[in-house]
């Protein structure tokens, strides 16, 4: 891959997010591929997930237990399935590798794979060029796209779920592992919508409240004209500020958007909020970005 220059960097401080094709290599993308058909071939349903549903307070009780296991997954490597693709005894109603929507969120601690690749030297240079001093890895995500299921994510700002004191210290790393197109649901952004702060937060629940994360704030209606398509071929990364606006629709085609993302915190002079659902456990403090 090219080095990155200093005025696709200035490009990202204007747009709130940059396109870089052909980062990662087709071995690299097929590695990790590879990689989590050996994670899915190997998973087991959560137990919360093969819950038959009876009355209204069991499937209160469900849908906490279901939160519990996403609260408690940030230092884990845990699975998340698409609407829709369990019966009530947890059976797949489809082949279990198309069911899941996606697995997080510490595959970048806990795999080799993806631990070399959130590593790798030209994550780290990058890191460098865009002036980050202390980089902490906050959390990884693989994301499926299934074909013809794989819902749309509605706008939002990835700082509303990682909230951090100053803003502006969250950046994303999204990586393409197969083309993802205008039909399979590549991302769009509003370029510049970083620099109004955020307008929604999501926040862990009091203790005792009926759900474990609660938000506070609204998302604000945004204009459809305002979003540009991105769509990037296999490998390519694009770096995406905390703040910026951005959505993906609905997969309707017959490939699937398979796509390895994970998110860095500037550590220096930052507090990550308390009431984030993420939080760095002492099996798992947020490792440095930098090795």
């Amino acid at each position: 891959m090219a080095s990155v220059t200093q005025q696709q960097i200035q490009k990202f401080h204007k747009d709130g997010f940059l396109v870089l094709e052909q980062f990662f290599s087709a071995e690299e993308c097929d590695s990790m591929r590879s990689q989590i058909q050996r994670l899915v071939a190997e998973m087991e349903v959560p137990p919360h997930c093969r819950t038959a549903f009876s009355t209204r307070e069991e499937e209160q009780l469900q849908e906490q237990g279901s939160s519990d296991y996403f609260l408690t997954s940030g230092d884990k490597i845990r699975f998340f399935f698409e609407k829709g693709v369990l019966d009530e005894k947890g059976n797949f109603l489809i082949a279990k590798e198309k069911s899941v929507s996606k697995i997080g969120h510490a595959l970048h601690a806990y795999d080799p794979v993806f631990k070399q690749i959130t590593h790798s030297p030209k994550v780290q240079e990058l890191g460098r060029k865009l002036g980050l001093e202390r980089p902490v890895v906050v959390q990884s995500m693989y994301i499926f796209k299934q074909p013809g299921i794989g819902g749309e994510v509605t706008p939002h700002q990835d700082a509303s779920f990682l909230h951090t004191e100053p803003l502006g210290k969250i950046l994303g790393f999204w990586i393409a592992l197969e083309d993802a197109t205008q039909e399979n649901g590549c991302l769009w952004f509003i370029p510049g919508s970083h620099t109004n702060g955020i307008s929604r937060r999501m926040v862990r629940a009091a203790s005792g409240a009926s759900t474990c994360v609660e938000f506070v704030g609204s998302e604000p209606a945004y204009d459809d004209k305002q979003f540009i398509p991105l769509p990037i071929s296999k490998g390519g990364l694009i770096l995406i500020h905390g703040e910026v606006v951005h959505k993906s629709e609905l997969n309707s085609s017959e490939s699937s958007r398979h796509a390895f993302t994970f998110h860095v915190m500037e550590a220096k002079g930052t507090t990550w909020s308390k009431e984030n659902w993420l939080q760095p456990t002492p099996e798992l403090p947020f490792p440095s970005l930098y090795t």
